[in-house]
């Protein structure tokens, strides 16, 4: 098994991450307190408990009502701000070296905030996230993906909201929240208006809803990448023998090299696997669809990259070389630029693995 040092160390790129999903238990209570919103309780590791406890009930529906005391204490700007920067200073002191975060500005309008403040205090949050990081010896680049939520009405609203920042920091658009009931189709107009603007389009499909979801997703909605698509997996036989047959759109998915945003412990707290030893990850990265790993939601699922990937290792011994493999799979498929991501897989990724076989080498000699 990898040590955790090892894991820690190998620089990661994470593409499914939400930033009202990812606060410190700390910051909840300060800001919950500067801003007068009531939580369940306000010691640190109690709040903390509280929030895995909440998610970890076999349902995308329940998991998503432990938001409301996140989202909640990010209705000002130097709330905002706050998460954003220490959301990236964790993830680059976990060993993240770049990093997509998404967030859904209409969650924090409730005090007056406009979409565009919203994203605006996002972005300052990154920047001094990203210097913070960079002085401590951990750069990391963050970008920016704006949510639109699915039971709201706003997603056209939204759209243009990510449109007007894109040089900014901004790379891509989503669509979040309860899948059942809220097909991707709901939303082409805001689809539509993206891809007119040869911008990105990730949707959250085939997490709690099954291949419909993804399907719609990929032919009607224009999605380049699957927020989880985890249920591509019941297109996928295997028969007693061990001969593997893919249906039509699990070879299109594998086929076209669609990138599956996975998020491991998070799919096992929704009730999308029953275990991570039983998680599809493994049938699917043993089969070269283009797999990734990501965190989905750090406090509500109590997980980092670093613990992701171990529990990975743990359950089906991925080792140093598939830990790249899934770490290039998410820098080709990010959003940031092309020579962007070339320079982060020939700068720092391959060197990085690269220096950590010739250490893990040199233990196992010594």
């Amino acid at each position: 098994m990898l040590r955790p040092d090892t894991i820690r160390q190998a620089p990661k790129a994470l593409l499914h991450d939400h930033l009202d999903g990812g606060l410190r238990a700390e910051t909840v209570i300060d800001l919950a307190r500067e801003h007068g919103h009531e939580l369940p309780t306000e010691d640190v590791e109690a709040l903390s408990q509280w929030f895995r406890r909440g998610a970890d009930r076999k349902s995308l529906e329940l998991y998503l009502e432990t938001f409301q005391h996140t989202f909640g204490v990010m209705q000002e700007r130097d709330a905002i701000e706050r998460v954003a920067a220490e959301c990236a200073e964790d993830l680059a002191a976990d060993g993240v070296v770049y990093a997509e975060v998404r967030y859904a500005p209409e969650l924090s309008v409730e005090r007056g905030l406009t979409l565009d403040e919203v994203v605006e205090a996002n972005l300052e949050g990154f920047r001094i996230g990203m210097d913070r990081a960079a002085a401590a010896g951990n750069p990391i680049v963050m970008k920016v993906l704006i949510t639109a939520m699915r039971q709201a009405a706003r997603s056209v609203e939204v759209a243009e909201c990510a449109l007007r920042h894109r040089d900014e920091g901004v790379v891509g658009f989503d669509v979040a929240g309860p899948e059942k009931g809220y097909p991707p189709t709901r939303y082409l107009d805001a689809f539509d208006r993206i891809r007119r603007e040869n911008f990105h389009i990730t949707i959250h499909a085939g997490e709690s809803f099954g291949l419909p979801s993804i399907w719609e997703a990929l032919q009607f909605a224009g999605a380049e990448r699957l927020g989880h698509g985890v249920r591509i997996v019941d297109d996928i036989t295997v028969e007693p023998d061990g001969a593997v047959h893919l249906g039509r759109l699990a070879a299109f998915v594998r086929d076209r090299r669609v990138p599956l945003e996975m998020c491991p412990t998070s799919n096992v707290h929704t009730g999308a696997a029953a275990t991570i030893a039983e998680h599809p990850i493994d049938l699917l990265r043993r089969l070269r669809f283009r797999v990734t790993v990501n965190t989905d939601n750090r406090l509500m699922s109590g997980v980092s990259m670093s613990s992701e990937f171990a529990a990975l290792d743990e359950a089906f011994g991925i080792g140093l070389g598939e830990m790249e493999w899934m770490t290039i799979n998410a820098m080709k498929s990010a959003f940031a630029p092309f020579d962007e991501r070339l320079r982060l897989i020939n700068e720092v990724v391959k060197p990085g693995y690269a220096r950590l076989r010739a250490a893990e080498s040199r233990v196992a000699v010594g």
